[in-house]
């Protein structure tokens, strides 16, 4: 019998999971949330170009420091994201193209 186990942190679109600790991906906060992210805004970005943020999405860079929030103990610990329904495009494309976010997460089955 095969084993399989992905350790990659289930993103789910909509509705946050279940009896889990869960961050937000979205505009506004939703309450029962452990930390919430907002995609970031162009100006927010450096000059296009830069080493730091040329070729990343900004749902990418949500997932990115979410992850190294959760990480480094800047918010509590989470098992699974959550995303709004207007950023939820942005970041089935992040977890398709981006590396690093489709290493640390996944779409939720």
């Amino acid at each position: 019998m095969a084993w399989t186990l992905d350790a990659r942190i289930p993103v789910s679109f909509g509705a946050p999971p279940p009896g889990r600790a869960w961050a937000w991906i979205g505009e506004a906060p939703l309450p029962g949330a452990v930390a919430v992210m907002a995609l970031a805004l162009e100006e927010e970005r450096h000059a296009a170009g830069c080493a730091c943020c040329g070729g990343r999405s900004a749902a990418a860079e949500a997932l990115d420091r979410l992850f190294q929030d959760r990480v480094r103990g800047r918010c509590p610990w989470f098992d699974a994201v959550a995303v709004s329904p207007d950023a939820a495009e942005a970041v089935r494309e992040a977890l398709r193209g981006d590396a690093l976010a489709a290493a640390r997460f996944r779409e939720a089955a």
